[in-house]
């Protein structure tokens, strides 16, 4: 049987005995049929994150032939305000049968959807931030003849009344066991329910942060993904947080993706995990076990437009209160190994061609271990106020960018930004000053936009009217003087997180 499929918790995959990429029409109107489906929702993300919804009953096969055929119109000014006007407003959404599910949470048995967006001509939308992506990904492969593929990591707080009993360490609940994390069955659930969903997860865990706050106890976790071709890895993320929501508010909890909850804790970040893919085989790494000049180039170029990204993936102005020294968030334009102060860390790859498996069980037999597909490179700045699409895209981009440039060049830029230090302590403080920072608010992240949006429109990858709309979204917050703002106005923190606790 094929690996992907046994043991799958997707029910379409366990009863088609298929993989995603290959569900037909006719295999979801068995599927509708045979498993009593009464309700088909179509499932899109807008222009705030958020999945938006489209409910059908299924009133026959016929008519649910026609909603997988046809799709259904939508209203696009409401979804996207910043790219669509009221005038000309009406889109259409088609289902993707690859994202086929069935909803855990629906009393009545109900087969979901992720949709893409279609205009009047029958064309894709343009501005829709999927196709964004589709168009990055397909530059990339034309250019490098290499696939790009990425996962994320998707950190969040979930919030209970305090009982007293067994309290966290502040601070310290990096991989906390129960009872001191109270909420790791909760996080077994979520992970149960995006796996079927079709998210395919890597692990969970209890993350740093923890603390109380006004009787009220805020414990960080974490949900990491396996790697995926860059659009599935985008979905999952995108459904994650949906589940996590939906299953947070039917066990009475509160969850929050915000980038930053109180000063001096550790904020939420989503990091992207990137690799170079090329005839099935990961390029990322060299065959001398070290990073390739492939990814080292490709890191140059993430390098070049890492203030522009953050427009993507840093969209509201608590981002950059968490993006400050000493919380394990970036500030500076620099990578480096195994480095949670640089921007781009490259985790470690199991590159060191030992049997560690036979160290610590000496009754197996040593192997000599391929290992080569885990080799990764880690965005760290981004969070979940990101368009998903939008931000898998512009590391998509700027990976192409830095590939396209002559290697000596983009090899030179790689070597200039390396560093190999925390380079927020005292002593590293020369070496600080020569690198790059990032933009500390969102005024000065559409600026950075605005100042490359030429790199991220080549090859029609990004419309001029998205760049402008994102621009425009961002110069909107009118945040240059935030920080400064905050240490005088203690209150004003309080009321930012209370604005967008629900972001993304």
């Amino acid at each position: 049987m094929d690996n992907f499929i046994a043991l799958n918790p997707n029910a379409v995959v366990a009863f088609l005995q298929k993989r995603p990429q290959d569900f037909t029409r006719a295999d979801l109107l068995r599927f509708i049929s045979e498993n009593g489906i009464r309700m088909v929702d179509f499932m899109y993300p807008a222009q705030d994150g958020r999945v938006k919804t489209l409910t059908f009953s299924v009133n026959s096969l016929a008519y649910a032939e026609t909603i997988l055929s046809e799709g259904e119109r939508v209203d696009g000014s409401s979804l996207f305000p910043a790219f669509v006007e009221a005038g000309n407003s009406d889109l259409y959404v088609i289902p993707r049968y690859r994202t086929a599910f069935v909803n855990p949470f629906a009393e009545i048995p109900t087969l979901c959807f992720l949709c893409s967006f279609f205009d009047k001509d029958g064309s894709p939308f343009a501005c829709a931030p999927y196709q964004t992506l589709m168009r990055a990904e397909a530059a990339f492969n034309a250019s490098t003849g290499m696939t790009f593929e990425a996962m994320g990591e998707l950190e969040y707080y979930v919030i209970s009344e305090s009982d007293g009993m067994f309290p966290a360490t502040d601070q310290r609940g990096y991989h906390e066991s129960g009872p001191f994390a109270k909420l790791n069955e909760f996080r077994r659930q979520c992970m149960d329910y995006v796996a079927q969903t079709g998210g395919q997860i890597k692990y969970g865990h209890s993350e740093v942060g923890n603390f109380t706050l006004d009787g009220k106890v805020y414990e960080q976790n974490e949900i990491e993904f396996l790697p995926n071709p860059v659009e599935t890895a985008a979905d999952q993320l995108l459904l994650a947080k949906w589940v996590i929501r939906n299953l947070a508010y039917q066990w009475g909890l509160d969850v929050s993706f915000a980038p930053k909850i109180t000063v001096g804790k550790a904020g939420s970040g989503m990091h992207i995990h990137m690799r170079l893919m090329k005839d099935g085989k990961n390029a990322t790494l060299g065959a001398d076990g070290k990073l390739s000049e492939e990814a080292r180039r490709a890191i140059a170029g993430l390098m070049l437009m890492a203030p522009a990204i953050t427009a993507f993936g840093n969209k509201n102005p608590t981002s950059y209160f968490r993006l400050v020294p000493h919380q394990e968030a970036p500030t500076n334009v620099c990578w480096g190994d195994c480095n949670r102060s640089a921007l781009v860390r490259v985790p470690l790859g199991w590159s060191s061609g030992k049997d560690m498996c036979h160290a610590a069980n000496p009754q197996e037999p040593a192997r000599q271990l391929d290992t080569t597909e885990k080799q990764t490179f880690e965005m760290r700045c981004p969070d979940c106020s990101a368009d998903i699409y939008q931000l898998m895209a512009g590391l998509c981009v700027a990976a192409r960018y830095g590939l396209e440039m002559p290697a000596a060049e983009a090899l030179k830029i790689a070597d200039d930004k390396y560093v190999d230090m925390d380079i927020h302590k005292a002593e590293n403080a020369a070496r600080l000053a020569t690198l790059d920072s990032l933009p500390v608010c969102c005024s000065e992240s559409g600026d950075a936009l605005q100042a490359r949006r030429d790199v991220f429109e080549a090859r029609g990858v990004f419309e001029p009217r998205m760049i402008d709309g994102i621009v425009a979204e961002l110069r909107k917050f009118d945040d240059h003087d935030l920080h400064e703002q905050a240490k005088s106005d203690p209150d004003l923190m309080r009321r930012l997180v209370e604005e967008y606790f629900y972001c993304g």
